[in-house]
């Protein structure tokens, strides 16, 4: 089981253009809260994964590791679907702990801005993530197609234990409550369709959400699409 630090991340979103790069105050803060960030030392971030072989042909539901994952829409149309990739990231608590000490502070702007920043990175690490799986499956000439997280259309949000224990998480201090929410909370899980000649999946985990044409916040840029990767 693979487990990555998430080496130079804070440089990468530093790079990235303010979201509301059209009020210079807002831009200031954001680099306040990077500056935090980085002085304090609150990034921790780690993803690790497991790509596990089906423990027989997909139907209506899939099975790999002795679990059952009601995911039918990983399932291709053509090619053949041997294998699951499960994923899970995060940044570790201490960001968190930190905003709930900056709203307790009243420094709400910090806080949010923070918040933010914190997305950002875990949408970064997420991106190096999926890349990663991409580029192990390719090792054993197989292809990555679609994509899902616990709670989608199309995946359970009681899947998310699944996720936790078949991508061994608990290695990177990634645990779920009873209530299905990763913890710490700037986490993110995944779970990718691996197999042989999968084609192009002309959908996305985000087709269903009435935000998504206006959406900054998606797990892959627009046009930077894993489904179909070889």
């Amino acid at each position: 089981m693979p487990i990555i630090r998430g080496d130079g991340l804070v440089r990468e979103v530093s790079g990235m253009p303010c979201p509301d790069g059209t009020f210079a105050q807002r831009g200031r803060i954001r680099r306040d809260a990077l500056d935090l960030l980085e002085r304090e030392r609150l990034l921790a971030a780690a993803y690790c994964y497991r790509i596990v072989p089906l423990d027989e042909p997909p139907g209506e539901v899939l099975r790999a590791g002795g679990a059952v994952l009601e995911a039918s829409r990983l399932v291709p149309d053509g090619g053949r679907l041997t294998a699951l990739a499960f994923g899970i990231c995060t940044l570790g608590p201490a960001i968190e702990r930190r905003m709930t000490a900056l709203f307790a502070e009243r420094r709400m702007s910090l806080a949010l801005a923070l918040d933010r920043v914190g997305n950002d990175l875990l949408f970064a690490l997420a991106r190096r993530l999926q890349d990663r799986i991409v580029a192990e499956a390719r090792k054993y000439r197989l292809t990555v197609a679609g994509e899902l997280r616990a709670g989608d259309p199309g995946l359970p949000l009681e899947t998310q234990a699944v996720v936790q224990r078949l991508s061994g998480a608990d290695a990177i201090g990634v645990t779920v409550t009873p209530g299905q929410v990763l913890h710490p909370v700037k986490s993110i899980s995944m779970v990718l369709g691996v197999g042989v000649d999968l084609p192009l999946a002309h959908w996305s985990r985000c087709d269903d959400c009435p935000s998504a044409r206006k959406c900054t916040m998606s797990g892959r840029a627009a046009g930077d699409d894993l489904n179909g990767a070889s």
